[in-house]
């Protein structure tokens, strides 16, 4: 599997773009499922109906995970010490996008998916500056 994001050795290439794709289709996910139209009365309106919660449900609770996995990685292997000076906030951020992942998967909720995907580019707006201070 391609991963965007990776420990510190051999490579130590980041990137948040994972995350925020991930974040993004956790959103879409939710759209789709509060836009979801009521199945016709055949049982096979409700199968198909009920199949399609089923597949929307799992990509979103995938992406969820993912998108979690993606942030813990820059959390804990990206971001060092020094970093919080330049972002105090820095845990905050994560904390609250860690625990926003968990929330999505148990609900369907779009103001919560879209407080997702806002967090997410915090964190990937700190991950550009901190690479720029690198090139300083």
């Amino acid at each position: 599997m391609l991963r965007s994001v990776s420990c510190d050795v051999p490579c130590g290439i980041y990137d948040p773009h994972l995350a925020a794709v991930s974040a993004k289709t956790v959103h879409t996910m939710n759209k789709k499922l509060t836009d979801l139209p009521a199945p016709g009365p055949s049982p096979q309106e409700s199968l198909e109906h009920r199949n399609a919660i089923v597949r929307m449900v799992q990509t979103k609770e995938t992406h969820a995970q993912l998108c979690k996995q993606e942030l813990l990685i820059l959390w804990s292997d990206y971001f060092k010490p020094e970093h919080l000076s330049m972002f105090p906030d820095l845990h905050d951020a994560f904390w609250k996008a860690a625990k926003l992942c968990s929330y999505n998967k148990q609900h369907v909720d779009l103001a919560k998916s879209q407080e997702l995907m806002d967090v997410v580019a915090k964190i990937s707006d700190m991950f550009q500056k901190a690479e720029a201070a690198k090139k300083k």
